[in-house]
């Protein structure tokens, strides 16, 4: 069965009017979702056990654990009854919120009137649990005075110890949520909560004598969304606000680091504190810049971006490097066996990046996107779709339990399950990544199988992919159009395939490429750039990247991997784990050869290296694989020597 995605855009360009705001705005439009069918080998099996398994589950965990019941009880005590709170975290709504966000996608690509139905009653329980002026935290709505989390301060009411309550936080997925489930069905019935929700943050946020900031960021980017819907800039505005409240200390007490709460966002130039509230609050920061034209603010995202990508991020493309505070390190501070490096945290760095491209119309913004996507999102999440990875380490010993403390593999669920509910939101949305345009040109900048419509000078072109990417470098694009058409099309030649690891020096190649890119880029942007007349008969482009194994070595600076060498195959980062190697991680050796090979059984069907060194073989298969198959050892870098 075909597998049409009939998503609207998140982030749209008009109001729901249809008319183009007059404000400054990205240069660079995404192709929407309804514009892709994915047919890809790859990524469609991945978005389909989402869909028919992962969305259901996390339902079904929500339900078990009371995440939906607290909506009714906070009902129940809006009308004068009790309730009791259930679930040990304030931003446990969030979870909901989340699963809807991807349930909406799911009812698009693969229509199903039951679920349909389940969702609308999900929202009527919602609407049950929001307070009449709009308002909706239910842990507060239910007893105020008691939070679930030991370090949210007691004793107050509403907006006290927003640091930690998360209450702006839950509105944030709220928003969310709301705006793609409006955009995927056409309903209004959670968009009108969201509406009503953020009515209320205007009034009393949106006051000149309110200098408060979100704790956790992710209100500023919901907002955003609400804003593109409806058209009213008061959202607008508000998000800006809360990016601006921040580091300003006339009028409060700010909150530090943690919090990306140190200094004026247009001051910060190292990406610290809370990796997850960084990423959120830097891709809120990228609207500002665009929808403002925002001098400060670009400057600003321009010298977080470098810092974290030449400083702070794994080779993996994760990011935090301490368990203590989910946080980001100090430069270079980049440990294997304790990495943190949060599922939330790469999926955040996915969302900034691409603003960061739209904003710029870079490729290099694409090649850190397609890393952390390839290795340090989809790791997250086990082949079955129901076990989940909250930290992503470099390293197992089969001892130290880094998942949240609980294990050393995938867990079914989290008390605190915020990644398990984002990898439902995003994996759907992935397909709005590949393409995007800007007046008559036609980017593209992920390959993946898929057959699109896009609409250049009000005429239609249709672009077919096919590709076995990430195992094979070739892409053979066919492009048509509707009428005679002369338009640009700029394709993405990854960093990889031209022998850089797209990290600002952070990692590089040490084996040399064997073969050059065809075609090679022909701008200093990144892309082969091609502008010709199109015509309904159509034409084809055939893609060669080098595939091949390629050794890197990091940074001096980080001392973790002094010694040490990775290996890459095209966009993949590879380890070795012990169920392939039950002797080899007691032994070191420079690395003299490797091979290649496609097992169609193994891991869901993956290309196997084997590593010849001087002391031995070692079988490598991708990161993001790992831990299918029990719990043991894995290393991605690994000792040239004794």
């Amino acid at each position: 069965m075909k597998f049409l995605i009939l998503i609207s855009a998140l982030i749209c360009f008009t109001s729901c009017t249809g008319k183009e705001s007059e404000r400054p705005d990205y240069p660079i439009r995404q192709v929407t979702l309804d514009r892709v069918e994915l047919t890809d080998h790859f990524w469609l099996p991945r978005i389909q056990t989402v869909q028919e398994k992962t969305i259901r589950y996390a339902f079904d965990k929500c339900t078990a654990e009371g995440r939906l019941e607290n909506f009714v009880a906070a009902g129940n005590v809006i009308r004068g009854g009790t309730g009791k709170v259930r679930g040990v975290m304030p931003f446990d709504d969030t979870d909901v919120y989340k699963a809807i966000e991807g349930a909406a996608y799911s009812l698009i690509n693969a229509p199903n009137p039951s679920l349909d139905t389940y969702l609308d009653s999900i929202i009527e329980l919602i609407d049950y649990g929001q307070e009449a002026d709009g308002y909706l935290t239910t842990w507060r709505t239910i007893n105020p005075q008691n939070p679930p989390a030991s370090w949210v301060k007691s004793g107050g009411g509403r907006w006290f110890d927003l640091g930690a309550s998360h209450e702006l936080y839950n509105s944030g997925h709220l928003f969310e949520a709301a705006s793609a489930h409006y955009l995927a069905t056409g309903k209004r019935n959670f968009l009108n909560i969201a509406l009503k929700n953020a009515d209320l943050l205007v009034k009393v946020f949106g006051d000149t004598a309110s200098y408060e900031a979100p704790g956790h960021q992710i209100a500023e980017t919901g907002l955003v969304k609400l804003y593109r819907i409806t058209g009213k800039t008061a959202y607008l505005q508000l998000a800006k606000k809360f990016l601006d409240q921040r580091g300003d200390k006339r009028h409060r007490q700010i909150r530090g680091a943690y919090t990306q709460d140190h200094l004026p966002v247009t001051q910060q130039d190292e990406a610290v504190g809370h990796a997850v509230r960084a990423t959120y609050m830097y891709a809120g920061m990228t609207d500002i810049a665009a929808l403002y034209g925002d001098s400060l603010y670009s400057k600003a995202v321009h010298k977080l971006w470098d810092n974290m990508v030449g400083k702070k991020m794994y080779i993996t493309g994760g990011l935090g490097a301490r368990h203590a505070g989910e946080s980001f390190g100090d430069s270079y501070e980049l440990p294997n066996l304790t990495a943190y490096s949060e599922t939330c945290a790469a999926i955040g760095g996915v969302y900034w990046a691409e603003r960061m491209f739209r904003l710029t119309g870079k490729a290099g913004y694409f090649d850190i996107l397609e890393r952390m996507l390839y290795n340090g999102v989809i790791a997250g999440i086990s082949l079955s779709g129901t076990e989940f990875f909250y930290p992503n380490p470099l390293e197992s010993d089969g001892k130290y339990a880094f998942n949240h403390g609980a294990s050393c593999t995938r867990a079914a669920w989290f008390d605190c399950s915020c990644c398990p509910t984002n990898l439902i939101r995003f994996i759907p949305y992935i397909p709005s990544l590949i393409y995007a345009t800007q007046k008559d040109t036609v980017y593209v900048n992920l390959f993946m199988s898929n057959k699109s419509e896009i609409l250049v000078g009000g005429k239609t072109v249709w672009i077919e992919q096919q590709t076995e990417y990430p195992w094979s470098g070739k892409v053979v694009l066919r492009v048509k159009a509707s009428k005679p058409l002369t338009f640009t099309l700029k394709i993405r030649i990854p960093s990889w395939a031209q022998s850089r690891t797209a990290s600002c020096g952070l990692y590089a190649y040490t084996n040399n490429a064997e073969n050059q890119p065809s075609p090679a880029p022909n701008t200093a942007d990144g892309y082969y750039t091609l502008t010709r007349r199109c015509t309904s008969a159509g034409d084809s482009l055939v893609l060669s990247f080098p595939m091949q194994a390629r050794t890197v070595e990091a940074n001096a600076n980080v001392k973790d991997n002094a010694g040490k060498y990775a290996v890459e195959y095209g966009p993949l980062v590879y380890c070795m784990e012990e169920v392939d190697n039950p002797q080899a991680f007691d032994r070191h050796g420079k690395p003299t050869s490797f091979s290649v090979g496609w097992n169609p059984d193994l891991l869901g069907g993956i290309s196997v290296i084997r590593e010849q060194t001087d002391a031995g073989e070692n079988i490598l298969i991708p990161y993001y694989a790992w831990s299918n198959r029990g719990v043991g050892k894995m290393n991605v870098w690994r000792y040239t020597g004794k």
